[in-house]
């Protein structure tokens, strides 16, 4: 059975970058400005507050686990009043132990591990949006038991070690988006694969790129009439069946190109366009730029990330 989770993430190419202990004690309080990037951290002891900007402030507590697929701004604190002490991630250096906020001496309230990755996919953006802007999880030992792999992979020095950290970064991401409560994810994939109907129309588009899909043949996937799917499909993804799909191709259609080594004419019949030419038309009124340049830039864009 086609997977569209698993194959998003795959085009994603998280990548570890950094992780970290974290504890605090008595009156404590820290504020993290937007830093953009996938941010994931495990409360191993104790509990603390988190309030994340455009979000329900939450209490983290003992087995709970934060995913923030972009990381805007956010606050995390103890339980008693204290000035935040502002950190920028883009510029701070990273420690290379264990970070103490609040009372120096005795034991801790709260202990974490987290940390931040990055996406090797230029086209992040897009596909992070079909992903909830916060996930909050309780009680799944196995992400707290991954989130610790992580950090004793990433504390080593051997070889192998940057793949396995990557292979552990998609297993942590697969993990928790299974796992993210349905009540708390907006229009997007997720809610989208929650719904039976929605899902067979999904796995439909993904399993078979190359089929000529229209409204009516998706709504037959879903067993539903055409105006019913229409409705609840832009419900539940937040965007129209024909746009998704459209973004979906143009998304592998990228990622082919970046690879190389393959025909225009093959990319274009992978994702369902008759011809190559077609396909260039539709690809640089999406992308801004024709498939042969796109390839030949590896995806950056020629004007202004490429020096002469």
């Amino acid at each position: 059975m086609t997977d569209p989770l698993s194959q998003v993430i795959q085009l994603l190419r998280p990548r570890a970058v950094f992780s970290k202990g974290i504890s605090g004690a008595g009156a404590w309080a820290v504020r993290y400005a937007e830093f953009g990037e996938p941010g994931f951290c495990a409360v191993t002891e104790g509990r603390c507050r988190l309030a994340v900007d455009g979000e329900a402030p939450v209490v983290l507590e003992e087995g709970d686990f934060v995913l923030l697929p972009a990381t805007p701004a956010f606050t995390m604190s103890g339980f008693e009043p204290a000035p935040a002490l502002r950190i920028d991630p883009k510029t701070a250096p990273p420690p290379d132990r264990e970070v103490r906020y609040g009372r120096a001496e005795g034991p801790p309230d709260v202990r974490q591990f987290g940390g931040y990755f990055s996406f090797g996919s230029p086209d992040a953006e897009l596909l992070v949006s079909l992903l909830p802007r916060m996930i909050h999880i309780r009680g799944v030992t196995r992400l707290t038991q991954l989130v610790r792999l992580v950090g004793e992979e990433a504390g080593r020095d051997e070889i192998g070690r940057d793949l396995i950290l990557e292979r552990l970064v998609e297993i942590l991401l697969i993990e928790a988006l299974r796992a993210a409560p349905m009540a708390q994810t907006r229009p997007g994939l997720l809610r989208g694969l929650a719904d039976p109907r929605i899902a067979a129309a999904l796995r439909g588009m993904h399993g078979d790129l190359q089929r000529p899909w229209t409204i009516p043949e998706l709504a037959r996937e879903a067993g539903m009439s055409r105006s019913a799917f229409f409705d609840r499909f832009v419900r539940m993804v937040g965007a129209r069946p024909i746009e998704y799909l459209l973004s979906w191709r143009m998304a592998v259609a990228k990622n082919l190109l970046r690879d190389g080594g393959i025909a225009l004419d093959e990319v274009a019949d992978r994702i369902g366009y008759g011809s190559a030419s077609t396909f260039s038309t539709a690809f640089s009124r999406h992308v801004g730029l024709p498939p042969g340049r796109f390839m030949k830039y590896g995806g950056a864009n020629p004007i202004t990330d490429v020096q002469p």
